[in-house]
């Protein structure tokens, strides 16, 4: 089979042959038809001392499974997020991380949907209510973002502004539902906030909590770091909240899949449509990080093995 490696931090990918891995206990052998870009596994190839296998979102038909597996068997199709080698044409994907795709989505919809909507759903439920309020979601044109600004929609936000790197991203991200968008390096970001639900990090922790009303609320669920000071939560009584999908994936199993199926049935009302930037084949792999370091996906960003 290919998949796609590298050999040193930040060096560049490339498709080599492998053998097929074989399913071990409580994992799904799975034949992948989508595999989802994320920006952790971009920084992980441009920061990581040593090099790690490109995992992440994934979608398609099981082939085989491995000993213990009582909820799937060859010939379903699933998605789930893969902690091994997920850049392939077939890759490994534990049971517990395994969920269906249902008739009338397609592989594609599976990896822009599912990992994305349940760190955007998990985000907004880490920000508690948010009906009549007004929510600000940054890197909002992206595959997290953009589900996010229309979950909280969805969710009966009286008022929902994205905030992106560029304004050139400004329409695409009203097509979503927002009422507005602004550009992080905007002065002011509009009225203060109820909640801000931070994908971002680093340099635009401080401006996101400065948008905050008094007593209003920062999720942070980025990879990307940043500090913020006590006296600026002091304030304005404000609270900075942090999310992480692996702890709910983990700890709380019933939550997670309660998301699951709150994201299908969603989807198949048509009330959440998830945008794809592009399809990728795994020979242009470097192309689809590329679309996520430049910042310039409007959407997920998906490989086609």
């Amino acid at each position: 089979m290919r998949r796609v490696r590298y050999e040193s931090a930040g060096g560049p990918l490339f498709v080599e042959e492998a053998a097929v891995p074989v399913a071990g206990p409580g994992e799904l052998l799975v034949r992948c038809a989508a595999v989802g870009v994320t920006l952790p596994v971009v920084r992980k190839v441009a920061e990581a001392a040593e090099p790690v296998p490109l995992g992440g979102e994934i979608a398609g038909t099981v082939v085989a499974v491995g000993e213990g597996v009582s909820r799937f068997r060859a010939g379903d199709r699933v998605t789930g997020l893969c902690f091994g080698h997920g850049y392939a044409d077939h890759a490994l994907l534990h049971e517990a991380m395994a969920s269906p795709v249902p008739a009338g989505a397609s592989f594609v919809d599976a990896v822009a949907l599912v990992r994305s909507g349940l760190v955007a759903l998990g985000a907004l439920h880490a920000a508690g209510p948010v009906r009549g309020e007004a929510v600000l979601v940054t890197a909002a044109a992206s595959g997290v973002g953009q589900l996010a600004v229309r979950l909280a929609r969805t969710r009966g936000a009286r008022r929902v502004v994205g905030a992106v790197s560029d304004p050139a991203k400004a329409d695409f991200v009203r097509s979503l539902g927002a009422d507005d968008c602004v550009r992080y390096g905007d002065e002011r970001w509009g009225e203060p906030y109820d909640c801000v639900l931070d994908a971002v990090g680093g340099d635009l922790l401080a401006p996101a909590l400065a948008a905050l009303a008094s007593h209003g609320r920062l999720v942070a669920y980025s990879s990307g770091g940043g500090t913020i000071q006590a006296y600026d939560l002091l304030v304005g009584a404000k609270s900075v909240i942090g999310f992480q999908m692996a702890l709910i994936a983990r700890g709380r199993p019933a939550l997670y899949e309660r998301w699951r199926r709150e994201l299908w049935r969603l989807f198949s009302d048509g009330t959440l449509r998830p945008a794809v930037h592009g399809e990728f084949a795994l020979e242009d792999a470097a192309k689809a990080h590329e679309a996520i370091t430049t910042r310039s996906n409007l959407g997920k960003v998906v490989l086609r093995p």
